[in-house]
């Protein structure tokens, strides 16, 4: 995602109304490297702006991703995760706390050729395991 400012000039000359909901959930995702859920976004922009509804988040949340300016995550029943990184890059993931990191590895010879028949427009990596604080709260026999 871009800037909360340049998305909102964006928006307003695609023939959006910029609100100042909408402006304060652009500048809570802006930069959001913790790929914060709906909840999570509610709960930042309820701090600036107290009546705010859960609604008017998952809206615009779910406008944002059908615009292809952030991306959702959904992790296997996990309530869904925002990301406002567009590039190609993949994921980190907590089994534990669920924390969620971004990595930067290129995982390009992972991606199949054309051969199949099935064009690839972007892919991911994501790799579960247990993040270091998880890792030393963890009883010693289930460590791994």
């Amino acid at each position: 995602m871009e800037t909360a400012c340049a998305l909102c000039e964006r928006l307003r000359d695609n023939g959006y109304s910029i609100t100042p909901q909408r402006r304060t959930i652009f500048e809570v995702l802006e930069g959001a490297h913790h790929h914060p859920s709906a909840e999570e976004v509610h709960e930042e922009v309820r701090r600036r702006l107290p009546d705010v509804s859960l609604a008017t988040v998952y809206k615009t949340l779910k406008e944002l991703v059908a615009m292809g300016e952030i991306r959702e995550l959904n992790f296997h029943g996990d309530r869904s995760r925002f990301d406002p990184r567009m590039d190609s890059h993949s994921h980190l993931k907590c089994e534990g706390c669920g924390r969620l990191e971004d990595i930067d590895d290129d995982f390009a010879a992972l991606v199949p050729s054309q051969r199949h028949g099935f064009r690839v427009k972007r892919h991911e990596v994501v790799f579960y395991g247990q993040c270091p604080d998880c890792q030393k709260s963890a009883p010693a026999s289930r460590k791994r």
